[in-house]
């Protein structure tokens, strides 16, 4: 087996689906194409020949996310028409999948390069559209009528684990938009950005540079008297979740020697990887089992990991997660640029956003070993990736692993 690195990931701004947003009359295709000439453009010392595949995921695959978007992209962006391309979909953890699925080839020989990445435009294509789910789910009641709805699971992981209120809910949500507000203005994020040309019909032609999502300056009086849509007096709110975003990620995967050979940076290292799944009613919990399955593993421990970058779908479902390995709600090796509370989650796209992000606090960390990015996944599932970083430097007193400790 080979060493898996990543080299690099760019994403678009993220964008507020429906008729206002500022993607409201751009394609969801035309996002991955910019993702993918960016990264292209990024590293003019790999020859485009040289990407063996393009994988990218959606989870609504129908109109313009349709027609194996990986392959049609790919086209459109000007790769060679001699480099392949597919579709994948695994809800919120498409491109995650992506990524785990290219890199199982790359460290099995059968890729040298490839571009990994996912794209959603919930304005466009909202969640659950054209989709027929079958009637046994609930004549035969193989899953609750709450499974489908994603507040309604993060309703109910607050009745599963009562000491997640609504108040500490609340306080990480706020936390989120403080954090993130923080690293824009130290310029944490927005390096990851390629601008999109926008178009309204309306105000006409425009250009994207930054999330639109984030509300800073949020508070938690701020969002205690909001509304809870999934249940009446619930403890789950538009301030305390992610919204309904669209945006595309993109990220490039590589065999280590090849990596070196071309000169290409080297990111972070791929050490492993699970996917779990859990009940359909409490989705949220799906990143505790999978984090489990990934560290035992690799021979890891929890508290081998010095970054987390924990998807933000909920507030409670990233509290369970703490809450279960003994982590506190305001760890700061947790989301310490904040999470998609703040800046969005356009279901497929985010795990790449996710990765970019520990790839560049690995670089600014060199005392930190491993990180792991992790996420929950509709209709009961979660995904964890361990990574290691290239820049570690082992220090007196490390409680991190070397490779001889595993």
């Amino acid at each position: 087996m080979r060493n898996v690195v990543f080299v690099d990931g760019v994403r678009t701004p993220f964008g507020k689906a429906g008729p206002k947003g500022i993607y409201a009359e751009t394609r969801a295709d035309d996002l991955v194409v910019k993702v993918i000439r960016e990264l292209l453009r990024r590293h003019p010392e790999l020859p485009p020949e040289r990407v063996d595949e393009v994988a990218i995921a959606a989870t609504t695959q129908i109109g313009d996310q349709g027609l194996t978007i990986g392959r049609t992209a790919a086209l459109l962006a000007g790769l060679p028409k001699s480099v392949p391309g597919y579709a994948i979909d695994r809800m919120c953890a498409g491109a995650m999948t992506a990524v785990t699925t290219a890199a199982s080839g790359i460290a099995f020989g059968a890729y040298d390069v490839v571009i990994a990445g996912g794209v959603e435009h919930m304005g466009r294509h909202p969640m659950g559209e054209g989709v027929d789910p079958n009637p046994r789910f609930l004549a035969d009641r193989l899953v609750d009528t709450s499974a489908l709805v994603m507040g309604q699971t993060a309703e109910n992981l607050h009745d599963r684990f009562p000491g997640i209120t609504k108040e500490r809910a609340d306080a990480f949500a706020a936390a989120s938009q403080a954090k993130y507000d923080a690293a824009v203005k130290a310029g944490k994020i927005g390096p990851e950005f390629v601008s999109v040309a926008t178009r309204s019909a309306d105000k006409g032609w425009g250009l994207a540079t930054a999330d639109e999502p984030p509300r800073p300056g949020t508070t938690v009086e701020d969002l205690a008297g909001l509304k809870t849509p999934f249940r009446p007096h619930g403890r789950v709110t538009a301030g305390n979740a992610a919204g309904l975003n669209d945006g595309a990620t993109g990220c490039l995967l590589a065999d280590e020697a090849t990596a070196v050979e071309l000169g290409l940076p080297i990111g972070m290292r791929l050490v492993g990887y699970s996917f779990a799944g859990v009940e359909p009613e409490v989705m949220g919990v799906g990143p505790v089992p999978a984090t489990e399955k990934a560290l035992a593993r690799t021979g890891l421990r929890i508290s081998d990991i010095g970054l987390f970058e924990v998807n933000e779908a909920f507030a409670v479902q990233v509290l369970a997660f703490l809450d279960h390995f003994g982590i506190a709600d305001d760890d700061p090796r947790v989301n310490q640029w904040g999470g998609a509370i703040a800046t969005g989650h356009p279901l497929a796209s985010s795990g790449v956003r996710l990765m970019t992000q520990l790839a560049h606090q690995f670089a600014e960390r060199p005392d930190v070993r491993y990180g792991i990015t992790t996420m929950c996944i509709g209709i009961g599932m979660g995904g964890t990736v361990i990574w290691e970083n290239p820049h570690y430097e082992r220090s007196e007193g490390s409680n991190q692993h070397s490779e001889g400790d595993k």
